[in-house]
């Protein structure tokens, strides 16, 4: 067995321990089969929804001209087969009416074939941000994988992908915005803390007009927020609680409300998802 490492090393052996991502890739030519095109079918769990038109066509002219050089991984379903990884040759191949495909045929379960099929995407960096945080979502939620559990399959740390997750809050029209490049997941994660979608898409609508950055964008926001808690605040904070606020929200990674009386008050954390809420929980706890 290899052990040569792409990055991901032994954090993908943690969840498929039997079946390293640089094995499955590094196959030997005799495990390498021509299947029928019109037998394999796209996995419906694919993290990645759009693929270049430019560049399809590109490989449609590069596989008539030289063929598949590099083949597709596919596991048998009760009709044909499923492709784990590689729809883009797959795509491609059929663009350019290829009868036969070369494969290497995968005795692997559906999660560990979405969690190959996610990872070669990662690995290759085709997956927008949008599409990388449903991909995480789909494997948490579907499949029962812990945040910390999911960084290391990835290479990928914790708060990495508690903000990639948190995108999903966003207003579609802003999603589609990232998914289509008009604006950037640094202007997302900006726009997560105005909590009125409409004001949420005025401001993304700001960015794509004037061409603002992520600095641009957070100044706006603050701009935004500002003005609005000057109309819910009679009085001018408390510098004293104003500064306790800050420090909450730069130890806990999250937003933090301080509503302080005379008397009594309380805090308010907010967490974005079960995850979310066990690593503020353990922050807390470990100090």
């Amino acid at each position: 067995m290899s052990t040569k490492k792409r990055g991901l090393g032994k954090g993908l052996s943690a969840l498929i321990p039997d079946e390293p991502f640089e094995d499955v890739l590094e196959e030997d030519k005799n495990n390498i089969v021509d299947l029928d095109i019109d037998l394999i079918k796209p996995n419906k769990e694919q993290p990645r929804k759009n693929f270049d038109k430019d560049a399809l066509e590109e490989l449609k002219e590069s596989i008539q001209n030289y063929g598949v050089i590099q083949p597709i991984i596919v596991r048998k379903i009760d009709k044909g087969y499923e492709i784990i990884a590689g729809e883009r040759r797959w795509k491609a191949a059929k663009m350019a009416s290829i009868k036969k495909i070369p494969c290497i045929v995968k005795n692997v379960e559906e999660f560990e074939g979405m969690k190959l099929s996610l990872i070669e995407n990662l690995q290759r960096e085709n997956l927008n941000p949008v599409e990388e945080a449903i991909a995480f979502k789909g494997l948490i939620d579907n499949y029962n994988i812990t945040q910390e559990e999911l960084s290391v399959a990835v290479g990928k740390s914790r708060p990495y992908i508690t903000n990639s997750l948190r995108l999903l809050n966003l207003d579609s029209d802003i999603l589609l915005s990232i998914s289509d490049g008009k604006i950037s997941s640094g202007h997302g994660r900006a726009l997560l803390s105005i909590e009125d979608k409409k004001i949420q898409n005025e401001i993304a609508k700001n960015i794509i007009e004037k061409k603002l950055n992520v600095r641009e964008t957070e100044n706006i926001v603050n701009t935004v927020k500002n003005k609005k808690n000057s109309v819910k605040k009679s009085n001018k904070e408390d510098p004293f609680i104003s500064e306790a606020r800050d420090k909450f929200m730069k130890k806990l990674g999250t937003k933090v409300v301080i509503k302080h009386g005379k008397n009594k008050g309380k805090i308010e954390i907010e967490y974005y998802s079960p995850e979310d809420f066990e690593r503020i929980m353990d922050i807390i706890i470990k100090n």
